[in-house]
């Protein structure tokens, strides 16, 4: 018996219709364009100059779970929200297969856009698509950092948002989608990218009331009440 595919959660942020995939992708449902935040190409190898040792298939293994999200929700377009890449190095530090994989997935939508990061102001040119401050799409605005205020549509990336929470006596602790009905901070999206705490201060000036988080699961993403939450 073929497994059941994962199933997203829909949520609305400044009234557009937003799926929240068990991936850490959002699709916007109006556009088909789907989402990733913080992919951090070339992490282990930015590591490995430095003399920390990691196993060196961060990429791929980002790129491996990039394309079967592709091929699961079949999107017309593709915004990577920044940080794409792990630093202005990377291009060249990738192994030639990764390289060639990464050129085939931008190839193989119909628009794929590379919102700048702080990581990557200027992402590689060979790898195709386009490059852009931000995005604006219908109510939203896509962008990499949140910015402090209000800014409603705002979908943002690098604080690489994690949630805790407590159930049947232990603790669970996952990558998590973070809203407020306004705005969404979308989980780091790379294999070897960490988390940060819902509750942590970075998140206090992102939202005009303590975010709900949707927390990503094996097979399902579980929505949280921003009461629930807890820090480390």
């Amino acid at each position: 018996m073929l497994a059941s595919p994962p199933t997203p959660s829909r949520l609305t942020v400044n009234g557009a219709s937003i799926l929240a995939d068990v991936s850490g992708a959002a699709l916007i449902e109006a556009c088909g364009s789907l989402v990733v935040a913080d992919l951090h190409f070339e992490k282990g190898s930015a590591f490995a100059e430095r003399g920390v040792l990691l196993p060196p298939y961060d990429t791929r293994t980002t790129l491996r779970r990039l394309g079967e999200v592709l091929a699961r929700l079949r999107p017309a377009r593709v915004i990577a929200l920044g940080d794409s890449f792990h630093d202005l190095r990377a291009d060249g530090r990738m192994d030639e297969t990764d390289a060639h994989s990464l050129q085939g997935l931008v190839a193989s939508v119909a628009q794929w856009v590379w919102i700048e990061g702080n990581h990557d102001p200027v992402p590689p040119a060979r790898f195709g698509g386009t490059a852009l401050a931000e995005l604006q799409t219908g109510p939203l605005t896509l962008r990499h950092e949140p910015r402090a205020g209000s800014h409603a549509g705002e979908l943002a990336g690098h604080l690489h948002p994690c949630a805790k929470v407590r159930q049947k006596g232990r603790s669970v602790r996952r990558r998590a989608f973070l809203s407020d009905g306004a705005r969404l901070i979308l989980p780091a999206f790379g294999a070897y990218t960490g988390g940060l705490n819902a509750r942590d201060a970075a998140f206090a000036n992102c939202f005009e009331r303590t975010p709900d988080a949707w927390m990503l699961g094996r097979e399902r993403v579980y929505r949280v009440a921003g009461a629930k939450l807890l820090g480390d």
